[in-house]
């Protein structure tokens, strides 16, 4: 058995943290629901700020609010505003992991939710376990690993002058920089 990713709120802002609270993360219900995530489940926290990671239990709490309060001692490893990712997991066999599609929220700044993913490991020609991101709604091969401020064209010529020939340079963006 291993430990996989089951569910993840990814960049959802801090909106208050309460020392002394018994201890736990209350979050938005409706956007538990949609990401799958229950109350009581122990979740892990990375914050992007500070890059402190903890692990604590889910608690609900006003439905709409777009709350992510830290409580008890989980406070002390954040402030209002930080951006963090908050992980559900689950353990399963590798062969299980065709059938998982973890459900993914992006946030946009407001808590509003900005996209519904799935990660979905699929058996490709070139690997048994391949990995690819879906947008939930359109059921679309996700292109978030596209980078709109990146001049390509310089990418290619960085390529070229390490030695890479037309062919390989053409691979590399393909694969890395225009899914």
């Amino acid at each position: 058995m291993m430990k996989v990713v089951r569910a993840k709120l990814h960049g959802i802002r801090v909106t208050g943290a309460d020392l002394n609270y018994h201890g736990s993360i209350t979050l938005d219900p409706e956007q538990c629901e949609l990401a799958g995530i229950y109350p009581m489940e122990f979740v892990d926290i990375w914050n992007k700020q500070s890059g402190a990671r903890i692990s604590t239990y889910v608690i609900f709490g006003e439905p709409g609010s777009k709350c992510c309060i830290l409580n008890g001692a989980a406070a002390r490893t954040c402030q209002k505003g930080d951006e963090v990712i908050i992980c559900s997991a689950d353990y399963l066999k590798p062969e299980d992991l065709y059938d998982l599609q973890p459900t993914i929220l992006t946030y946009l700044p407001d808590n509003e939710v900005d996209q519904v993913l799935k990660y979905d490991v699929y058996r490709s020609e070139e690997r048994a376990y391949d990995f690819r991101i879906i947008d939930a709604k359109t059921n679309e091969i996700e292109d978030c690993h596209t980078y709109p401020n990146v001049d390509i064209n310089n990418i290619r010529k960085d390529l070229k002058k390490q030695g890479l020939n037309d062919e390989a340079v053409e691979r590399f963006v393909e694969r890395h920089l225009m899914r």
